[in-house]
């Protein structure tokens, strides 16, 4: 029997079921050919976007930092591989497939592999923690980052199954 190569595919053969894209109203995310450079995340080390949703972040965070909030990227594009190995890593130290599909999305359905999401944080709040929607920048975000096309993708109680997510926001494409 061949291995699988699709990362889909070594997902499923890793624990993530089948049908979970039907089963948690996600769709595949495919990954853009072009990203451009939104600087450096938290850790100093380059991310990307987009282009469109680059442009859109500058702008969003320029804006905010005109209101006096800073807006800090703690993680923007991840491919579907670097995903696959972020469960690896998980299910290497003992978390259940089941526990690890309730804070992150499965390769393959990320919003991070569209280059249009952002994990973001702000000087003197831990990233990544629940704790950031206490922040400025969290009331700053759902005050304004509608006028840029970001959302907030994992509101409390979302139909993704996906715990709840204060820093993460996805640019989308205005319909024409």
């Amino acid at each position: 029997m061949a291995t699988p190569t699709d990362p889909v595919a070594i997902a499923c053969s890793l624990g993530v079921p089948r049908d979970y894209g039907r089963a948690r109203h996600l769709r595949r995310v495919r990954e853009p050919s072009h990203l451009a450079s939104i600087g450096l995340d938290t850790q100093g080390r380059e991310q990307f976007l987009a282009p469109r949703a680059a442009r859109a972040w500058a702008r969003m965070r320029e804006a905010a930092a005109g209101d006096g909030v800073e807006l800090q990227v703690v993680s923007a594009f991840r491919s579907i591989e670097y995903q696959l190995g972020i469960l690896r890593r998980k299910l290497d130290r003992g978390l259940s497939i089941d526990a690890i599909l309730r804070v992150s999305a499965a390769p393959g359905y990320s919003e991070h592999h569209s280059g249009r999401a952002l994990d973001i944080t702000t000087p003197g709040f831990a990233a990544l923690e629940e704790e950031f929607e206490k922040s400025a920048a969290f009331a700053w975000l759902r005050k304004n980052a509608k006028l840029y096309n970001f959302a907030l993708s994992y509101p409390r109680r979302n139909p993704h199954g996906i715990a709840y997510e204060p820093w993460h926001w996805c640019w989308k494409a205005r319909s024409a």
